[in-house]
């Protein structure tokens, strides 16, 4: 347990915040989707305020206890795969630990942990693939995204169906280009021409 703030933070409380109580995935996602995909700067800052410390002390391995079960995996996955991109939006910070949840997230799967947890929780756990700029890592995200997809209720699968398009539009733009064009400029990379002109385009951004 980690002190932050002046309370405990535990995997527990990073998942409470994140998918709340609710016991259905729909309405898990219905109630919890702006916190998950609206850039809302009020969002950020609470996130930052909460758990900036404790993103401190994932990626310098004083939470390496929470990998040894399903939701423990999860929280770590979420914290540095999710909430770096909160707290640092629009600063290279936002993806300065995608390989440690990219390893995680695959130590989780090769372990086969994954299946503990639910449909809607899983989307998170596949997440660090989907943001993997290697092919492999995104072909693989298609995959786990479509057997998620196929493999819920048929009243949930128009939501999880949406979660596998796109894991499909992200692969599509690394195939393209072998990355993501919309991260050049916060990571001082050069775009080529094609890539400034795709970067034009709606949807080209996530």
């Amino acid at each position: 347990m980690i002190r932050q703030g002046g309370e405990v933070e535990t995997a527990s409380t990073i998942l409470r915040f994140w998918f709340g109580t609710a016991t259905d995935d729909l309405d898990v996602a219905e109630q919890c989707g702006k916190l998950w995909w609206k850039k809302d700067a009020a969002t950020d800052a609470r996130i930052r305020e909460r758990f900036a410390g404790l993103l401190d002390d994932a990626v310098n391995n004083r939470c390496d206890d929470w990998l040894t079960d399903a939701r423990g995996r999860l929280a770590m996955i979420i914290l540095v795969d999710q909430f770096s991109r909160n707290m640092y939006r629009e600063t290279p910070r936002a993806f300065a630990h995608d390989h440690l949840a990219l390893k995680w997230c695959k130590d989780g799967l090769a372990a086969g942990v994954d299946r503990a947890l639910r449909p809607i929780e899983r989307v998170f756990a596949y997440l660090p693939l989907e943001h993997s700029e290697t092919l492999e890592d995104q072909d693989r995200s298609v995959d786990l995204f479509t057997e998620l997809a196929n493999g819920v209720p048929e009243e949930k699968r128009k939501l999880f169906a949406g979660y596998a398009d796109y894991a499909e539009r992200h692969r599509d733009i690394v195939r393209r280009f072998g990355r993501f064009p919309h991260r050049n400029r916060i990571l001082g990379r050069s775009s080529s021409d094609e890539e400034l002109a795709f970067l034009k385009q709606p949807g080209s951004s996530f």
